[in-house]
């Protein structure tokens, strides 16, 4: 239960404002580090930490980068873990982007929604989805 109520609440009082915008499209959004700087204090005053990982995966002949967000509640007698996971594929080519600024992007996507997911964030108005 112990993780279950700190969620709540993290989720209840996050707030992740769409700071960024792209010129190109018009739009605004929020990246992976926009949520991140806002979940810090909430994780501190929860007593909390998230943690991101990545792994790839080999899909139909494409490689995904699979991340996944984990928050890990504590109090004296217990911890506790709850973890979201979230898929982006890589391109096999991007103008102006070497293999490793590919897989990083990619990276940077899967871990911005899967923390969307674990936190509740929603992003169903951005052009990006």
């Amino acid at each position: 239960m112990l993780a279950i109520k700190t969620l709540m609440n993290i989720q209840k009082e996050l707030k992740a404002p769409k700071n960024q915008f792209n010129k190109f499209g018009g739009y605004h959004y929020r990246n992976c580090e926009d949520i991140l700087e806002a979940l810090k204090p909430l994780l501190e005053s929860n007593n909390a930490v998230v943690t991101l990982t990545d792994d790839v995966v080999y899909i139909d002949g494409r490689h995904y980068i699979k991340a996944t967000a984990t928050l890990h509640c504590f109090d004296d007698n217990q911890t506790k873990a709850i973890s979201v996971s979230a898929l982006a594929r890589e391109e096999e080519t991007k103008k102006g982007m070497d293999a490793s600024q590919i897989s990083g992007a990619a990276s940077s996507y899967a871990r911005k929604y899967a923390l969307n997911g674990l936190f509740a964030i929603d992003d169903t108005k951005d052009s990006d989805t």
